[in-house]
């Protein structure tokens, strides 16, 4: 993937705004009004600076396909455990084009931002007058005087979720391709009240905040760790081929983490429940990337599972290739000399190499590279 963007920009964050409080679009935080509350909403000019110079460096691409040989050939340079430059590039490969932003209209919903919507594709929209309304808001005195929201008829969350499935379902591939008949929530914040539900495959074309669970699963041999990684079958519709975490997911509506979790284990890499109820929530990492008419802004939760040396996945869903047992060390350099990973993958592996030791403060960029996971 190319690096054609660098961070969002500086912003004013705030737990709820009305559309004509909103100074300039173009200067506004990409970000729903509130994040996550406890994770930094903004990233100043130095840890800017010290991303674009630790990403400077080149760092070898995946071909169109790869194999299990070419992930053992990769191996450490002598003394080069400490360049953070490879991992500050994944995470700008996660966090593309905020210099795009001026071309998105406000998505609101009951006087709340939920998301963004590109200009090109709210043009689409109209012609669904009685679904999208493009309302001029008279108070507003910046150059983007109108937004997006929903029609004052649709006043219930199913009422909203059947009207946007409907247009969903009439713009078909052609618009939103890989629809998949898996709803997400739109809220204005996690844990906020849900809205409406909008197919899985159309978040990032209406820019809502979409959540995630991904899972380290490793083991402990002497003392040293060993990350199992997945291999993505090649008819994936997404990322086909590339490497992945044992277990990842999105979050549907009406389930809760630690299911979904669960759920993700036993489809993905035959995990008993009795075992993947043992995973510990450890935190989140999130990114916003914007990519033609499409914005994502994700969070992903981080699990840890330890597992027994003689556990061995098997994929249920027919969606993993085949799975790997490495050396922690091994990974992390796979993360940071190629683009084997999945982009999301390799940011939330980097902060298990925080968490579990593997980065240490003594390497230079170590805490504008632990910001970065939480923009």
């Amino acid at each position: 993937m190319a690096n054609t963007g660098s961070f969002a920009l500086s912003c004013r964050c705030r737990t709820s705004l009305t559309f004509s409080s909103l100074c300039n679009f173009k200067f506004f935080h990409p970000f729903p009004v509130r994040f996550a509350d406890s994770f930094p909403s903004r990233i100043n000019a130095s840890t800017q600076s010290s991303i674009k110079y630790f990403a400077s460096s080149s760092i070898s691409s995946a071909n169109d396909t790869f194999t299990w040989d070419d992930v053992l050939r990769v191996s450490p340079s002598p003394d080069d455990s400490s360049d953070l430059r490879g991992y500050f590039e994944k995470v700008q490969l996660c966090n593309r084009g905020s210099e795009l932003q001026s071309e998105f209209l406000p998505f609101f919903i009951e006087g709340q931002i939920v998301g963004y919507i590109h200009n090109g594709f709210a043009d689409r929209l109209r012609s669904f007058t009685d679904v999208f309304v493009f309302p001029k808001d008279s108070s507003y005195g910046g150059r983007l005087s109108h937004y997006v929201t929903l029609h004052p008829m649709l006043g219930t969350p199913e009422d909203r979720t059947s009207a946007v499935g409907d247009v969903v379902k009439s713009l078909g591939e052609e618009w939103i391709p890989g629809i998949r008949n898996e709803l997400y929530p739109v809220t204005s914040s996690f844990g906020a009240p849900v809205f409406f539900s909008l197919e899985r495959a159309a978040a990032p074309y209406f820019g809502i905040k979409a959540y995630g669970v991904h899972m380290n699963g490793y083991v402990e041999r002497d003392g040293h760790k060993y990350l199992w990684i997945g291999k993505r079958s090649e008819l994936k519709p997404t990322y086909p081929g590339m490497l992945d975490h044992l277990v990842a997911g999105g979050l549907p509506h009406g389930i809760a983490c630690g299911d979904n979790l669960v759920k993700e284990c036993e489809e993905e890499a035959g995990i008993p429940r009795y075992v993947s109820v043992k995973a510990t929530a450890v935190g989140a990492v999130s990114y916003m990337d914007i990519d033609g008419y499409t914005y994502k802004r994700d969070v992903l939760f981080c699990y840890d599972l330890k597992l027994p040396e003689s556990f061995e996945p098997k994929n249920e869903d027919g969606e993993v290739e085949g799975f790997k047992l490495f050396p922690v060390t091994q990974v992390a350099d796979v993360i940071r000399k190629t683009q084997f990973f999945k982009p999301n993958c390799s940011l939330v592996i980097i902060d298990f190499l925080f968490r579990h030791g593997y980065i240490s403060p003594e390497y230079l960029g170590y805490l504008e590279l632990l910001r970065s996971l939480r923009i």
